[in-house]
């Protein structure tokens, strides 16, 4: 087997333990999404016990999958508890739209300065706003009562989630691209006018303004051919 590549039947493994996480991407796990806990699991880098918000049924789900032994959730990554719900306190908002950078599956409506609310059917409780706010304007609030892991989640809210998440980050990554590329020409039209004005100019920074506007061009291709 070559080096690096995954174990036979890792991308299957890691296809089903991704099904069965509740796609909440709150990196509680110690994982940027739901996607990469999966698939250390499934090379065997990761426990099955560090999701509180899939909480004890969904350690049971994952031990199904990995034929691994049942275990407690790891208190390192949180504790299971009722579903939450982001509430923006509109009275302190100050439109910095922090939040709706942070929020990975876009349920966060608003504008620069000003008042942004939550989606709530779309929240998915991750709490990654909570700490982006800079004036402690967000609360978390329990709003499934007793319920706690995935009784208090569904198969349809975690889908829903998932395909949110997966056009947050295609979203992300074309205004990445895009404002990479305005930053290009823009480098690109400066230095053009340095060159026209070449006799005036020190030969030696134009080459380093040379090198610095093929590098963003170099970006801006690589994000386009990986889209």
């Amino acid at each position: 087997m070559t080096a690096g590549a995954p174990a036979p039947g890792a991308a299957t493994l890691a296809d089903a333990l991704e099904d069965a996480l509740p796609q909440t991407q709150c990196t509680r796990c110690g994982y940027p999404d739901c996607r990469r806990y999966a698939e250390a699991m499934a090379r065997g880098e990761a426990g099955i016990d560090r999701c509180p918000p899939g909480g004890a049924e969904g350690i049971a789900r994952l031990a199904a999958l990995t034929g691994r032994t049942v275990i407690p959730l790891d208190p390192a990554h949180g504790s299971e508890g009722p579903r939450a719900l982001a509430v923006i306190d509109e009275a302190w908002c100050i439109g910095c739209t922090l939040c709706i950078k942070a929020c990975p599956v876009d349920c966060i409506v608003g504008a620069s300065k000003l008042m942004h609310t939550v989606i709530d059917a779309q929240c998915t409780g991750c709490e990654l706003c909570v700490p982006a706010c800079p004036v402690d304007c967000i609360a978390m609030v329990p709003v499934s009562g007793s319920a706690t892991g995935w009784a208090a989640w569904s198969e349809a809210q975690a889908r829903e989630a998932r395909e949110r998440y997966a056009f947050h980050r295609l979203r992300v990554e074309r205004e990445t691209r895009e404002n990479d590329e305005r930053l290009a020409a823009k480098a690109a039209a400066k230095l053009a006018d340095l060159e026209s004005h070449s006799a005036l100019t020190d030969p030696a920074a134009i080459e380093r303004k040379r090198a610095v506007v093929e590098a963003a061009l170099a970006r801006a291709r690589a994000r386009r051919s990986s889209s």
